[in-house]
């Protein structure tokens, strides 16, 4: 088997923002010839599936870099050092004003390997009750319960495009046989 690991020589940081640092690092490729890797440093994030009595809880919010509102299920960013579960059940809550009991890690997804080392971790809601929404300074959204089925059939036509949702309403059609 042939050994895979590039190595890091030096990290170059370009830019330090408030969600992402980007880096144009020195590397070295597995059969020892440098190369350079541009990588989006992101703290990740925590995505929760709540789906009550048949509906799943997205919100539709407007997407700067895609120009478009789009649907997703209730996520955020990671605080540094924070729980992943911690903060999807603040998301959840934050964003839809719902709360859950008990939340079960799904997945944790990579969503573009690529260029970032962004984490996703998706976790599925149970027991939900009633909290109380307060949205994130400067954030808009609408929250919209939409049957478990429309939903993945946004899937399949095409008006559901966000993968961590997607990822999380497939899962949940597989294991409930929908």
């Amino acid at each position: 088997m042939m050994d895979l690991e590039e190595k890091t020589v030096a990290k170059n940081y370009i830019y330090r923002g408030k969600i992402v640092d980007l880096r144009c690092d020195d590397a070295v490729l597995p059969d020892g010839r440098p190369c350079k890797r541009e990588v989006i440093e992101h703290s990740g994030g925590a995505a929760v599936l709540c789906v009550r009595e048949g509906s799943v809880a997205l919100v539709r919010q407007f997407r700067y870099a895609y120009g478009e509102a789009i649907y997703e299920i209730p996520a955020g960013k990671l605080n540094a050092g924070e729980d992943p579960m911690l903060a999807a059940g603040r998301e959840l809550e934050e964003e839809t004003g719902l709360r859950a009991e008990r939340l079960v890690h799904r997945f944790t997804l990579y969503p573009t390997p690529g260029y970032t080392n962004e984490k996703i971790y998706i976790y599925e809601a149970e027991n939900v009750s009633a909290g109380s929404q307060h949205l994130d300074e400067g954030e808009f959204l609408n929250v919209e319960y939409l049957p478990v089925e429309t939903a993945l059939g946004m899937i399949a036509d095409g008006r559901l495009k966000d993968a961590k949702t997607i990822v999380a309403l497939l899962d949940y059609a597989r294991r409930n046989r929908l």
